[in-house]
């Protein structure tokens, strides 16, 4: 089986948000600022590449999404400090992780997905073999 580059950056994403969601309330504003802007950094770059690389709608839409909510994360990591740059990291992290979940849901939802696991490498399918 292997796994789709699409869901190893969406599981990637989600975890990038999880860890600056903790950082933010348990570091000081300041060491959550920068970590986020060094995370949020690589994010935008990551997720940006994918958007512009790949050629399905979908995929373009979900990590385009989420690399200009990283941008914006970076760019409030260096114009704003104290409570406000906490809140906004924060902010910012859920909605990477939202965004990231949103489009790894719609990922394994598709149909393509669906008759891709019915089809059994024998050439047969699902139905087939019941029918038999």
């Amino acid at each position: 089986m292997k796994l789709s580059s699409r869901f190893l950056l969406d599981s990637l994403f989600v975890v990038a948000g999880a860890f600056l969601t903790v950082a933010s309330m348990a570091w000081a504003a300041g060491t959550a600022g920068w970590t986020a802007f060094g995370v949020s950094a690589g994010i935008t770059v990551i997720a940006g590449t994918s958007a512009v690389l790949t050629a399905r709608g979908a995929r373009k839409l979900g990590h385009g999404l989420v690399a200009l909510v990283a941008l914006w994360s970076l760019v409030a990591a260096l114009a704003f400090s104290g409570s406000l740059l906490t809140w906004l990291v924060f902010a910012d992290a859920l909605a990477v992780g939202v965004l990231a979940l949103a489009d790894l849901t719609a990922h394994e939802a598709t149909t393509e997905k669906v008759v891709h696991q019915l089809v059994v490498h024998d050439g047969t399918t699902a139905e087939q073999r019941a029918a038999a």
